[in-house]
């Protein structure tokens, strides 16, 4: 695995690449994390593939100097300049919030994907909050208030949690990204930064069955923030080009032990 950076506009974009194959993959990793989640593959997939794992604005060692503000335009771009000198079209791998970059470029530029893989992937439902806080002005404003004044937000959930309304261990989720300050100012650059990431469902099952494209979903069993119940909804009416997997784990897919699978998967 190789450490290399390339210059984006003002920013500098740090990404690894991972094996030494002909075939070419890009990685796209989840949130809090960076394309080093991706290491794990090499093992399996090196000599065949040569994996492009970058790390997204305010992510990992990419240094973002545009603001609050990325596109799915900004996104390609970055790839085609690391990709330079690779055959297209070339397989797309999303984890996570990931994911739901993936089906945006899926969306956009269908013709220059060869193959989806989407592990625990967003993008496949649409959460409200997620909505209000990224895509109305209101929203926003007072999700950056609670990111800095929390604890209303704690008592409401904890409350929520023991009445039923709200799941224990997504509430586990959200405390571990919102107890600490800096994760919580984190939280709101990245969402607020990757609001423009709001696939269409209608228009990718369009360019799926148009251009031929193969999706492989893999899913948590156990997984409580995205279920396998959302990659099912999505699989129908493409049902000849949508493959899932079930793996018996939660949301942490990108292990070793998962590596197989994942290999195989991308190998189809």
């Amino acid at each position: 695995m190789v450490q290399e950076t390339v210059i984006f506009q003002n920013s500098v974009i740090q990404y690894y690449r991972i094996g030494n194959g002909p075939k070419l993959l890009v990685a796209l990793h989840g949130y809090g994390e960076n394309g080093q989640s991706f290491s794990f593959l090499e093992k399996g997939l090196g000599t065949h593939y040569t994996i492009l794992a970058i790390d997204l604005p305010f992510h990992g060692g990419t240094i973002w100097q545009e603001g609050l503000h990325f596109t799915v335009s900004d996104l390609w771009n970055i790839i085609f300049t690391i990709t330079t000198g690779y055959a297209y079209p070339f397989i797309l791998v999303g984890y996570s919030m990931g994911g739901r970059m993936a089906l945006q470029l899926l969306q956009y530029f269908p013709e220059h994907i060869q193959q989806l893989i989407l592990i625990a992937p967003d993008g496949l439902h649409h959460n409200k909050w997620h909505y209000l806080s990224t895509q109305t002005r209101v929203g926003n404003r007072l999700f950056k208030w609670v990111m800095q004044h929390p604890q209303p937000l704690f008592i409401c959930m904890d409350a929520s949690c023991k009445l039923g309304f709200f799941n224990k261990s997504v509430s586990n989720f959200a405390h571990y990204y919102l107890d600490d300050a800096l994760a919580r100012k984190q939280l709101y650059e990245r969402w607020t930064t990757l609001r423009k990431f709001m696939p269409n469902h209608n228009i990718l099952k369009q360019n799926i069955q148009k251009h031929h494209i193969p999706i492989q979903l893999i899913f948590g069993k156990f997984d409580r923030v995205i279920t396998p119940k959302y990659g099912y909804q999505f699989k129908k009416g493409i049902e000849p080009w949508v493959s899932i997997h079930i793996i018996e784990a939660g949301h942490q897919l990108l292990k070793e032990k998962n590596a197989a699978l994942i290999a195989t998967a991308i190998s189809k």
